[in-house]
């Protein structure tokens, strides 16, 4: 599912040579009571990319005690790869109202071709062959990153930021996302493996898409057998569509197991299509 000479730096343009508009705020609606709304919004300042790394810093190495291996220059406190430079980075806040600006609660960031190129390539080629997807990448983006404050993992939350991704996909002529869904490891990796096997029955992509993970988790030495419910993130991934493109890679930093998986807008079930597109 990591160094950079200065890892706060100005934002690459945003898809540059196709101009995309960046997509608009997305509030949630508003429920009965004192549910909170959300709105997306996409970085536009380094400040804000900072709030995002320290989000991330949060949960990956404070909550699920992730080894960040940051770039020499990096604030305290913040999560940061060579990649944050390259990528566009989407932000959930917590619409305020009162003075106080509204607090960041989620992140994604998203590396579109273009900027995939001058980053070398994806970050999943860190821990994935993806030479089977070649004839994809001139409309595949990689998602990364993801996380939601503690306080506010709520369905809402996270349907604004996938609100807010399906627009941008839509925007910018682009169908296909990937990225590395992780499995916490707590438990020696038992659950990680027993979930693989039954969604390598289920939930695969086709022969020619696979990828091979350049660490693979050991399955063979791990159980296989236990009744593993996926993280809410890969299920609902799995509702949307996605396919699982391979056998997970083992992340010893952040002691995960990390599944590869794309999904297409053109497989989204039509529900979904009308929450997030209105078609």
């Amino acid at each position: 599912m990591r160094d950079l000479p200065n890892p706060i730096l100005p934002l690459a343009t945003l898809l540059s040579s196709r101009k995309p508009a960046p997509a608009a705020a997305v509030p949630s609606r508003r429920a009965v009571g004192t549910e909170p709304v959300f709105e997306a919004v996409w970085a536009r300042t380094s400040d804000e990319v900072r709030e995002a790394q320290r989000l991330r810093h949060q949960v990956f190495a404070e909550e699920m005690g992730a080894r960040l291996e940051v770039p020499a220059g990096t604030p305290p406190g913040h999560d940061a790869d060579r990649f944050d430079a390259h990528c566009e980075h989407l932000l959930v806040r917590v619409r305020s109202t009162g003075d106080e600006p509204a607090p960041v609660i989620g992140t994604y960031r998203v590396l579109t071709p273009e900027a995939a190129q001058r980053a070398g390539g994806f970050y999943s080629e860190t821990e994935f062959d993806l030479a089977p997807l070649a004839s994809l990448r001139g409309r595949m983006v990689e998602l990364g990153r993801s996380c939601v404050h503690p306080d506010w993992r709520s369905g809402s939350a996270i349907l604004t930021l996938w609100g807010a991704l399906a627009e941008f996909m839509h925007r910018n002529q682009l169908d296909v996302m990937i990225g590395c869904a992780s499995i916490s490891m707590r438990d020696g990796g038992h659950s990680a493996a027993s979930l693989w096997e039954r969604l390598r029955q289920t939930h695969m992509a086709p022969e020619a898409l696979r990828v091979r993970a350049r660490l693979p988790l050991p399955v063979h030495e791990l159980r296989t057998d236990l009744d593993a419910d996926p993280p809410a993130l890969i299920k609902g991934y799995l509702r949307c569509g996605a396919r699982v493109l391979g056998a997970p890679a083992w992340d010893p930093d952040f002691n995960t197991a990390d599944l590869p998986m794309m999904m297409r807008l053109g497989d989204l079930p039509a529900r979904y299509r009308r929450h997030f597109l209105g078609a």
